[in-house]
């Protein structure tokens, strides 16, 4: 009895302590659902409800403009103009049949091709390649239909102003707006905007809902300046396409450069291409800039570097010391010759250099001796890229040095037998001149906010050090004016303008032989040549039916682009420099009379004995070409424009 009460009293307690943890248990559990109600609604919203819209949301992009590039004078080279592209939301078209027709019809392509498109599985499908930069026209009657699903948003693409001018430099872009070469490749994170975009909101099967649609706006990429001059670069590429169809050229190379510093003002490798049809060029035109990618025997115009070297070391005296050239010159068992058969006779060493004397400049060669020689030539840069802010820079090709002998030395020395780059020549030449400092040619000056035309960024000038001594550099100056004044570069000579160079000829190597009719005539030179500001290099590739020398055909083009460049950059003259010594032979130059605002008669008085050309109507001369002040041939041209 007593047992049954106390297993009683026991069950008792034992349900109460049931009940009391399940009524525990159901407090917590409430709990835990209010709480977790409340993480969800509040706390996770945000999250919930981004993870919500992501799913519901559409994104259609909004392509941003890349940036501007302009010349260093703020004209616009490369711009872009605002085109059509064309999104289908397949899920939101209707009638599919009847879209697909209507845009094929306007979009000149086939039917089944366009309802390919219209009928793909996908959210957003972007209509390539047909839908791309579409007319402004055709975007209109697009839009007249007023189809669901059927979107037109803005793209741009590049508008290269200037056609084939500066093309290798430049470079092009791709279909969707990426740099592929050049400038455009070089400068693309600096040029690429950030695409903006429109945000619709759809159901699980596409359909859209009624929920405002957000727009997030594109940013513009940042401009980039160019050190590049347009006007200098005009007058180059003019004179060399020139020159190119006048010889039936294989191409021709120009650069002119600022000498203290490395800016390249003006640079063309022709043939050249329109960089908005590049599809239409050989790869071998639009991936081959020659300025800085061709490696070639220098010919003569190398002879400055042994001239500065052998200066710089104190091993000739240009104005006293005397060599005799007979025409040839024993090394090793080897011959080299003179171009001159029968040679100069006795020479100063500064008519060795007015006379590009081959032998004459063996001497200093073995002067110097090849670890001499060779410091000199690859501290000056060759050998190894400048580092110009470009793709596909060549090296050059020098002799191994443990491999050179006495040959190498010599014909090294009147630049034959290595190979380098034109932008290498430019910039070693500009270090010689400029006081003996050499600099890292560069094509970038600075990177400018779109909106606000203010400096981001401007690049640093790279100093590469100095090589030679300033005497050297006043020497060598003096040197290659009196070329100009008196010897082989006598067609780049301007009266009253001091002018310094040295022209190059040097045989093109096929098949690992020496052609007997194909050569590299070149003109490298400086003005004023007592404190330079450009260094000008002109090179044309293969020239046909002329004599083959730098000074006949490369000279007179360079003096074409002093000759611009003197109006652009408005250097004075100076009457202080070497006087010409003419010949027989020599083209004489006059002063251009100044007869603007003259009626038409009173400048053919002043212009008598010139051939005059009129363009434009009027009776009163508002330009004229040469301007009054400047040289021109002796019964040249003179070009009127009158109003």
């Amino acid at each position: 009895m007593k047992n049954n009460k106390k297993e009683s009293r026991e069950r008792k307690n034992n349900n109460k302590t049931i009940k009391k943890i399940e009524k525990n248990n159901n407090v917590k559990i409430f709990i835990f659902v209010i709480v977790k109600v409340f993480y969800i609604q509040v706390i996770e919203y945000k999250k919930l409800n981004n993870l919500a819209n992501e799913l519901w949301s559409r994104d259609l992009t909004v392509q941003a403009d890349r940036g501007k590039i302009l010349d260093r004078n703020g004209k616009v080279i490369v711009d872009n103009v605002t085109t059509v592209g064309l999104y289908l939301v397949p899920n939101q078209i209707i009638n599919k049949e009847e879209v697909s027709k209507t845009l094929s019809s306007i979009l000149e392509v086939s039917y089944e091709e366009m309802y390919k498109h219209v009928t793909k599985k996908t959210s957003i499908e972007r209509v390539h390649p047909e839908g791309r930069n579409i007319s402004h026209e055709k975007a209109d009657l697009i839009s007249s239909y007023n189809y669901e699903g059927v979107y037109l948003l803005k793209e741009s693409k590049r508008d290269y102003k200037y056609g084939n001018i500066l093309s290798h430099v430049i470079g092009y872009t791709g279909i969707d707006n990426q740099g592929l070469s050049g400038i455009e490749l070089k400068y693309d994170k600096t040029l690429t905007g950030k695409n903006g975009n429109i945000k619709y909101y759809s159901d699980g099967k596409g359909k859209r809902l009624s929920l405002p649609e957000t727009y997030v706006s594109p940013t513009s990429g940042s401009d980039v300046t160019l050190t590049i001059d347009l006007d200098i670069q005009l007058s180059l590429e003019n004179e060399l396409m020139n020159a190119y169809k006048k010889y039936d050229a294989e191409g021709a190379i120009g650069i002119v450069m600022n000498p203290k510093s490395g800016e390249i003002l003006a640079i063309s490798s022709i043939p050249s291409f329109n960089p908005a049809n590049y599809k239409n060029y050989s790869s071998e035109i639009i991936n081959r800039n020659l300025a800085i990618w061709s490696n070639f025997e220098p010919g003569s115009t190398f002879k400055i570097v042994t001239l500065a070297s052998a200066i710089n070391e104190g091993k000739v005296d240009i104005f006293k010391e005397h060599f005799y050239d007979s025409g040839s010159i024993k090394v090793a068992n080897s011959t080299l010759h003179c171009w001159k058969r029968k040679g100069h006779g006795d020479e100063t060493f500064i008519q060795v250099v007015e006379n590009s004397c081959n032998p004459g400049f063996v001497n200093l060669g073995q002067r110097l001796g090849k670890e001499t020689l060779f410091k000199y030539i690859t501290e000056l840069g060759f050998g190894k890229k400048t580092g110009i802010d470009l793709n596909g820079e060549g090296n050059g090709i020098l002799f191994s040095l443990d491999k050179m002998g006495n040959v190498e030395l010599a014909t090294t020395a009147f630049g034959q037998g290595i190979s380098v780059t034109p932008i290498q020549q430019v910039g070693a030449v500009s270090a010689i001149v400029n006081g003996g400092t050499l600099y890292s040619p560069f094509l970038v000056k600075n990177y400018l906010e779109p909106e606000t035309n203010t400096i981001i960024k401007s690049v640093t000038v790279q100093n590469k050090g100095t090589i030679i001594k300033k005497e050297t550099s006043d020497l060598v100056k003096y040197a290659l004016e009196s070329v100009v004044a008196k010897g082989s570069g006598h067609n780049a000579y301007i009266e009253n303008y001091r002018i310094g160079g040295k022209t190059g000829t040097a045989q093109t190597v096929e098949n690992g032989r020496y052609s007997s009719s194909k050569y590299i005539l070149s003109f490298i030179g400086f003005m004023p040549a007592d404190d330079p500001e450009i260094v000008v290099y002109v090179a044309v590739q293969n020239a046909k039916g002329v004599v083959q020398y730098g000074g006949t055909v490369a000279a007179p083009i360079a003096r074409n682009i002093f000759l611009s460049a003197i109006d652009i950059l408005d250097i004075k003259p100076d009457s202080e420099g070497i006087p010409k010594e003419y010949t027989w032979l020599d083209q004489k130059y006059v002063v251009v009379p100044d007869v603007v605002g003259m009626n038409i008669d009173a400048a053919k008085r002043a212009l008598k004995g010139f051939n005059i050309e009129y363009s434009g109507e009027g009776e009163t001369v508002i330009y004229e070409s040469p301007k009054g002040g400047m040289y021109a041939k002796e019964n040249g041209t003179i070009v009127l424009m009158l109003n």
